[in-house]
């Protein structure tokens, strides 16, 4: 396991935990069955924690992305063994 591998797993843990602190923004399939709760077009905006937890979540979201593709350069996955193995298949199929 490398350096990288262990930022990545504190990242992911991390937006699970602030994903989880969000509040539900609806009632969910029971206000959808019901009919409760259809204030579409009422205001309301997220303040205070809410919205400092929201931005924190799409700000990990973005670094997962990033360390992802990194990673993936890092560990030299994309290429190599990979693409000769497919071509071989290719070749296999085409006969």
């Amino acid at each position: 396991m490398q350096w990288y591998d262990v930022i990545f797993i504190i990242v992911c843990l991390i937006i699970i935990i602030l994903s989880l602190l969000q509040g539900g923004k609806s009632e969910g399939a029971s206000g959808a069955i019901t009919g409760g709760g259809l204030n579409v077009f009422a205001k309301t905006k997220e303040r205070g924690s809410e919205k400092v937890v929201t931005y924190l979540t799409f700000g990990f979201a973005i670094l997962f992305l990033f360390l992802a593709m990194v990673i993936m350069l890092l560990s030299g996955v994309g290429g190599g063994e990979e693409a000769d193995t497919a071509t071989e298949l290719v070749a296999f199929f085409r006969h």
